[in-house]
């Protein structure tokens, strides 16, 4: 599978129903850890898509378990449509959505309100898109 196919995968899996924003931030995200100037992300990921993916623990998609069970939401059953391909190439060729800056983490919290770090002291809070909250990497980050 080449990285742009892992990527739109990926895409289709953590943010598929999030509209166009919300699938480019999540491939923002995914791109900025790749070419991340130090700590954890440019230690594990060395300019590689596939390995910031599958880095464990990253991403509920990228396991085929959790928890001791399968899980059926992961990339390897995603089909990705036209729209995930063209956000993947579009990340991939340099571009991000503007209001990221440096952000390294997302998640959902099934909340309306979104932590104020996240994980913990090494993200800052940024935006909200969708569903999902972005963080900004602090400098507890790239002593990591």
């Amino acid at each position: 599978m080449s990285e742009q196919e892992l990527l739109a995968k990926l895409i289709k899996c953590e943010a598929g129903g999030e509209g166009d924003n919300g699938m480019r931030a999540v491939a923002s995200v995914v791109m900025n850890r790749v070419y991340a100037p130090g700590g954890e992300y440019a230690r594990v990921g060395q300019g590689s898509i596939r390995k910031i993916i599958f880095q464990p623990g990253q991403f509920v998609c990228a396991s085929e378990t959790e928890n001791g069970r399968y899980n059926a939401q992961n990339l390897f059953n995603m089909n990705p449509e036209q729209i995930h391909w063209d956000i993947a190439a579009w990340a991939i060729a340099g571009n991000r959505l503007s209001p990221l800056g440096q952000a390294l983490w997302f998640y959902n919290p099934y909340t309306a309100q979104c932590r104020q770090n996240f994980p913990g002291i090494t993200g800052s809070f940024l935006i909200k898109i969708g569903k999902h909250c972005f963080y900004n990497p602090t400098d507890a980050y790239f002593r990591t």
